[in-house]
Formats: structure tokens, C-alpha cells, sequence
């Protein structure tokens, strides 16, 4: 579920800025900013950590947050911690981690693939250049438009459309090659 600019219990539509409370802005986008550092790049051993300096930004400036979109401003934040931690981490492998696992438990198997389909999708993910893939992961994974990716990105709209564009290009095209790799015999996928 991608964050609504004007999330429910933080700030309405067109209402004035008011205060909003950590523990509010925290609990209502926690998982929301771990999952997003995980899709931009940052490394499994160090997500806690990111999520943690995220939210360490939130609490400095949360007071002068002028209240325009919180959405868009805790998103902008989180462009930057990962970016930072991308350039100051080692490229190393990563586990598969699942955001998305039901609270029922599902078979082995289905938890087994499920790991597999997440596993692909940041080995994927780690092939886009930083500029693309933070662009492809808040267009097509987090579900932001184009102009609120513009305004956290602080790009034209157009580079944003272009960043897309390329980056879901390169992302279909390594898709099929691995499909080709591990199937080699042409069967259908689902």
C-alpha cells in the first residue's frame, strides 16, 4: 500500500499544518521506510540502523515540518539515508527478506517461493543505477506519482518519466533473460 500524501490521522487535504507527533508519523511509516530502504539498495545487516537514522532526521526536524506532504518529505529523507549507507556500504549478497508475508502462515513451499520471487526482485533491483532504480522503486513499488517523485527527487518531471521509463526497460529486459536462463525450454511463466 503506497503512503498517501494526506495519510488519515496525520494531515487532511488542504488542512493547515499542525503539529503531528513522532510517535504518530513512527508507527503509522516504520515498515513503510524499512521496506523502501530495502528496495533502494541499503544491506540487510544494516537496515535497522538506516531505518533508525531515518527516524532520527524525523525527530530533529519534525517541529519545522511545514506541513505540505508528509509523505513526500519522509520519502525525500529516506532517498538520502540509503543513498548514504549505498556509498558507504561493501556490495555484498543479501538474504532474501519478505515484507509482504501474510500474518497467516503459509506452506513451506509458498514461503519458499515467496523468499525466491523477493530474492529476484533485489537482484534485479541492484542491476538499475541509483539514479533509476530510486525513480523505478517510488513509481512502480511504492506507488508515487510523478510529480510528488519530482518533488522528492528536487528533478523536473520529465527526468522522472525518462528515469522510469529506462530503468523498467532495464528491468523487463533482465527479467526475461533470467526467465530464458531458468527455462531455457520456452515453457510459459505464469
Amino acid at each position: 500500500m503506497a503512503l498517501s500524501l494526506t495519510e488519515p490521522g496525520l494531515l487532511a487535504a488542504g488542512e493547515a499544518a499542525t503539529p503531528v507527533a513522532f510517535e504518530t508519523v513512527y508507527s503509522a511509516n516504520f515498515r513503510r521506510v524499512w521496506r523502501t530502504l530495502r528496495r533502494l539498495g541499503v544491506a540487510d545487516a544494516q537496515l535497522d540502523d538506516a531505518a533508525q537514522d531515518v527516524f532520527v532526521v524525523v525527530h530533529r526536524k519534525l517541529q519545522s515540518f511545514d506541513g505540505r506532504s508528509l509523505g513526500g518529505w519522509l520519502y525525500a529523507i529516506t532517498v538520502r539515508v540509503a543513498s548514504d549507507y549505498r556509498r558507504g556500504a561493501s556490495r555484498r549478497a543479501t538474504s532474501p527478506l519478505s515484507d509482504s508475508i501474510a500474518d497467516a502462515a503459509p506452506s513451506p513451499a509458498r514461503l519458499s517461493e515467496m523468499h525466491e520471487s523477493v530474492r529476484l526482485l533485489h537482484t534485479l533491483l541492484e542491476k538499475l543505477d541509483e539514479k533509476k532504480r530510486t525513480a523505478f522503486v517510488l513509481s512502480e513499488l511504492e506507488q508515487l506519482s510523478v510529480p510528488e517523485i519530482s518533488e522528492v527527487l528536487g528533478v523536473n518531471q520529465n527526468t522522472v518519466y525518462s528515469r522510469v521509463r529506462a530503468a523498467r526497460s532495464q528491468f523487463d529486459a533482465a527479467l526475461r533473460r533470467h526467465r530464458q536462463h531458468t527455462n531455457p525450454r520456452g515453457t510459459k511463466h505464469r
